[in-house]
């Protein structure tokens, strides 16, 4: 039995409905993502909203995201214990460390939705579209034997940038999009293989920038701003 979590349960009493209301929320794809068992999810990263976005979808879906949160969301009291409260997994960037690929497969493993932003930052790409990723998404999918459900946003990036809040104009709308789960068990025992993990992050990132293309070009226009 997963020890009971007050703090995720109290971040999603406090901000889902403020934040479901203020915004005009589109969700496609709902039934790509799997009803239980293990899902690894790749996201896009254009604003800080996007956590909120991406796992308000993996709500919608009866999910429960579990993060690879970078260590400098740990700074904050109060956010420190929401992120170690909701067993969120901790990622210290730059030390090499595997434990949080570790802890994101012993998470898999047990069933739950583990959610990864490849990029590991926001997009310096002036259109917002997805930069080379990591290969971390890949040696995950491949060392644990699950898919990886992509899942794309748009219009978040008008919201909650590095510099602060953006627009925060009521009704603003935010787009999700989640592909078919991509199957990578045809590079079965190649997560050493730096060729393979190249490609497989690659066709994750192909796929995510595809899921991207597509919103944008249908998102309204008068809300490009």
């Amino acid at each position: 039995m997963r020890p009971p979590e007050p703090w995720y349960r109290f971040a999603v009493l406090t901000l889902r409905p403020p934040v479901g209301l203020w915004f005009n929320w589109r969700f496609e794809g709902l039934e790509n993502i799997p009803a239980e068992g293990p899902v690894l999810v790749a996201c896009n990263h254009i604003s800080y909203f996007d956590p909120l976005a991406h796992g308000y979808m993996l709500i919608k879906a009866g999910r429960r995201p579990r993060y690879l949160a970078k260590s400098e969301l740990y700074g904050n009291w109060l956010l420190r214990h929401v992120l170690e409260g909701a067993r969120q997994i901790r990622v210290e960037r730059g030390s090499g460390s595997a434990a949080p690929l570790d802890a994101a497969k012993a998470a898999l493993k047990d069933g739950q939705a583990v959610m990864i932003y490849p990029e590991s930052t926001i997009t310096r790409n002036p259109d917002f579209t997805p930069m080379q990723g990591k290969t971390g998404v890949a040696r995950l999918t491949l060392s644990a034997d699950v898919p990886v459900l992509p899942i794309a946003v748009w219009g978040s990036q008008h919201v909650w940038q590095r510099d602060g809040a953006r627009s925060l104009a009521f009704g603003r709308p935010i787009w999700l999009k989640a592909a078919a789960p991509l199957d990578f068990s045809d590079f079965e025992g190649r997560q050493e293989d730096p060729a393979a993990l190249r490609h497989v992050t690659d066709m994750v990132m192909d796929e995510l920038a595809r899921l991207v293309n597509d919103l944008r070009a249908r998102y309204p226009k008068r809300w490009e701003a």
